[in-house]
């Protein structure tokens, strides 16, 4: 490994192997009794989804959404996807979405026939450019897709004001954010429809899995049939096996046994961010801007920050990410602007921030195996120039 060269900051790295003094990018957090929990729901009746989908949401929700209705499913584009329907969004429709996230956030728009409108990044954090997003909202647009990314909350005053302003939907993509709050609201329960990832890497991790979240009750019925092939699941199981079908609907309940997981990791959730937060914050301490480097979206009073990544922006970053590769330390781009993939239409123009930050972001090692000296020994390497 030592010897690897990088031949090109465009070009995936290798993965790097959990051994050898390596301090890999992410590692999924098991929660100490998942193990457990998950043993007994194999000795029942309810594997698929049962009762404890239903705890997991009811906890999730007055953990971290105000109560607020909360649909728990396979992954985070499954509630995304539900998100989109449930908003009313058809096909031809203009939406508003971010230039710069997972692909995740966008492809289920792809699915209903939706037209795309990217918005540039805010060069301090890679959230959406406010500046770019009221330029871009007009009469023709049926909703704003938001992404806090790394955890750290987009302006949603800013955003909801807009919003208002022409009658439409906010939906956030919260994947990053569990836990996260916006000048002490938490994200979850200030957009119209909140989604959540528990994919293998995140803060909560159900193997695979996700959850929506949205603050009108009456579609709760709806998102719960959607969920489930378009039947009334409560109904069917009371013996009513005659009820009709009016919706397609889609196969994305989450199963007891991701639910499992998803209790043990709500139980010692406290722990957990806290770690985070501290590994993030002493990034934060060691690292100073400067012309050469800046830690992306700070901590301020107005938020608190989910702690997912921290991504910094350099310059000469190839020469940054060689040199704390050939010392052990893992790091990448992890998502990149979405107009770089053919299936949303190739590059375009217009973005002259995402154009400016495209080749000099990066992110460093944050998750719960580190240790607050790992942080200072990258932070050493980073310090001592590249």
């Amino acid at each position: 490994m030592d010897n690897m060269k990088l031949t090109g900051i465009q070009r995936d790295v290798p993965l790097m192997e959990v051994s050898d003094g390596n301090l890999v990018l992410f590692h999924p957090h098991i929660p100490s009794r998942a193990k457990e929990y998950v043993s007994g729901v194999l000795d029942t009746r309810w594997i698929g989804q049962g009762p404890l989908v239903d705890k997991f949401e009811e906890d999730f929700s007055q953990m971290f959404c105000d109560g607020n209705v909360s649909l728990a499913v396979g992954s985070g584009t499954d509630a995304l996807h539900l998100a989109y329907m449930l908003a009313g969004i058809q096909a031809g429709d203009e939406v508003a979405v971010p230039l710069f996230t997972c692909t995740a956030t966008n492809l289920p728009l792809l699915y209903m026939g939706a037209k795309l409108k990217f918005i540039d990044v805010d060069t301090s954090s890679l959230n959406i450019s406010i500046d770019h997003l009221r330029a871009s909202v007009t009469s023709k647009t049926k909703a704003i897709v938001v992404v806090h990314y790394g955890g750290y909350p987009s302006d949603m005053d800013a955003i909801m004001s807009l919003a208002q302003e022409f009658g439409i939907p906010v939906i956030e993509d919260a994947a990053q954010a569990v836990g996260a709050s916006y000048k002490g609201r938490p994200i979850g329960s200030i957009a119209d429809f909140t989604t959540f990832s528990f994919q293998a890497i995140k803060h909560i991790t159900t193997g695979d899995g996700g959850l929506l979240t949205f603050k009108n009750p009456e579609l709760e019925a709806l998102g719960k049939r959607l969920r489930w092939f378009g039947i009334d699941r409560s109904s069917k199981q009371l013996g009513i096996w005659e009820n009709d079908i009016e919706e397609i609907g889609y196969k994305y309940q989450m199963t007891d046994i991701s639910a499992a997981m998803g209790i043990a990791a709500l139980e010692e959730w406290e722990d957990t961010v806290q770690i985070r937060r501290s590994l993030l914050s002493k990034y934060e301490e060691l690292i100073t801007d400067s012309d050469e480097i800046k830690i992306l979206g700070r901590t301020n009073p107005d938020i608190v920050h989910g702690a997912w990544l921290c991504t910094i922006r350099v310059k000469r970053r190839k020469d940054l990410q060689e040199k704390l590769w050939r010392n052990k330390i893992e790091t990448n781009q992890v998502h990149y602007r979405n107009d770089r993939y053919s299936v949303f239409g190739g590059r375009k123009g217009g973005f002259p921030n995402m154009d400016a930050m495209e080749h000099e972001y990066l992110v460093l090692p944050l998750h719960t195996k580190m240790t607050v000296h790992d942080v200072e020994r990258v932070a050493e390497l980073i310090n001592s120039g590249w």
